[in-house]
């Protein structure tokens, strides 16, 4: 009889998490956690975030090379036009909206979607994916609106991205300053290794499930909270507390009962995430011209507290969390903003899973009971 110890050495000790395994290789994003360095198809993320613009990104995640003038010209346009949603799926948002969360509702919507598009060869799917990038927006625009009784706000797709998306959530036109906030949000979310969600893409596509299954599976996965809602979190933290003179009594508190704090620490990155400065800055700067730090020096005076007490990284959150709270975005659409940017990088791994494509199959390894004996029902 095989005892259950020996069920369970005869495969390998797993890796918890899959920590630290590498599934595939990749030509999109490269993250070295120990110098704090990212890098889209080899350009670091602080020359992207200084001088590119989302529209851009998104061309050399898909290209793999910076856009040449006319090609930048082409992705705005294609992006534009794939904010004017279909009508049907208006009338799927129309009967969710605000009965269920922004992120159930942006879920099915693009599991909708899919019904409205043809199924295509592979050499046909970039533009199929690239309309996602743009109607993802338009869907969570219109899905807040929808909830808090306003009317939807028409694309103009002859705007930029971050400022035709931030003209249709809150219905008035955005500043130079919001306009840049957002994009730079954009560019700095847009992708990130072989994340959660990104991964769940890649495992759906690589069963050759359609487009659309795979980033219904994305979205899915980011919905979580161990993935996708740290900021919003982190928000409710900064406001909880309100102020920068009860920054240290709080922070205190939370590490003498060992609680976590929101915004500090990543799986990954064992110096703080090199988005983090960036969106430091640029938080700044809008709560300045909101003419109100107060939260914004909060969250300075958080960060300055638990880097003073603890050896932990700033994260991506934790001024991403600032930053859309500036830009008047209530806290449960910080996930759905999320997923605007990062469908960006979920679409160019889908293409990428596709184009070199294998079944994604880990093995399991069995600790439970061994070789036990069939009692009849009658009998037990």
């Amino acid at each position: 009889m095989t005892s259950r110890s020996e069920a369970s050495t005869a495969l390998p000790e797993p890796t918890k998490g899959l920590a630290g395994i590498v599934a595939a290789d990749t030509t999109l994003s490269f993250i070295d956690g120990e110098k704090g360095v990212l890098k889209y198809c080899g350009y670091a993320i602080d020359d992207l975030a200084a001088s590119s613009s989302f529209e851009e990104v998104v061309c050399l995640l898909y290209d793999r090379e910076l856009p040449s003038p006319e090609r930048l010209a082409d992705m705005r346009e294609r992006i534009g036009a794939a904010r004017v949603l279909p009508s049907e799926v208006k009338q799927v948002i129309e009967q969710l909206a605000g009965s269920t969360s922004p992120m159930s509702t942006l879920r099915t919507v693009v599991s909708a979607l899919g019904h409205y598009e043809s199924n295509v060869a592979l050499k046909e799917l970039p533009p199929k994916a690239l309309r996602l990038v743009g109607q993802i927006a338009a869907a969570v625009a219109m899905i807040h609106r929808l909830r808090e009784g306003l009317g939807p706000v028409e694309a103009d797709p002859e705007r930029g991205h971050a400022d035709d998306f931030l003209r249709m959530l809150l219905g008035s036109e955005p500043t130079e300053t919001q306009t840049k906030a957002l994009d730079l949000y954009l560019i700095l979310l847009a992708d990130h290794g072989f994340n959660a969600s990104t991964f769940s893409g890649r495992v759906t596509a690589g069963t050759l499930a359609n487009l659309h299954s795979a980033i219904t599976s994305a979205v899915g996965t980011l919905s979580g909270p161990l993935h996708g809602g740290a900021n919003e979190r982190a928000m409710e933290m900064i406001i909880k507390i309100g102020s920068p003179e009860r920054a240290a009594g709080w922070v205190e508190e939370r590490i003498a009962a060992k609680q976590r704090i929101m915004g500090f620490g990543h799986r990954v990155y064992k110096v703080d995430d090199p988005r983090a400065p960036h969106l430091k800055s640029s938080s700044q700067t809008l709560w300045e011209e909101r003419g109100d730090t107060v939260l914004f020096d909060t969250s300075v005076a958080i960060e300055k507290e638990v880097k003073a007490a603890k050896p932990l990284i700033t994260n991506v959150d934790f001024y991403s969390a600032t930053l859309l709270y500036g830009l008047n975005i209530p806290t449960d659409l910080f996930t759905p903003l999320f997923a605007m940017s990062r469908v960006a990088g979920w679409t160019a791994h889908v293409l990428e899973q596709y184009g070199n494509n294998r079944l994604i199959r880990p093995r399991a390894r069995y600790v439970g009971k061994a070789d036990r004996t069939y009692v009849p029902l009658e009998q037990r």
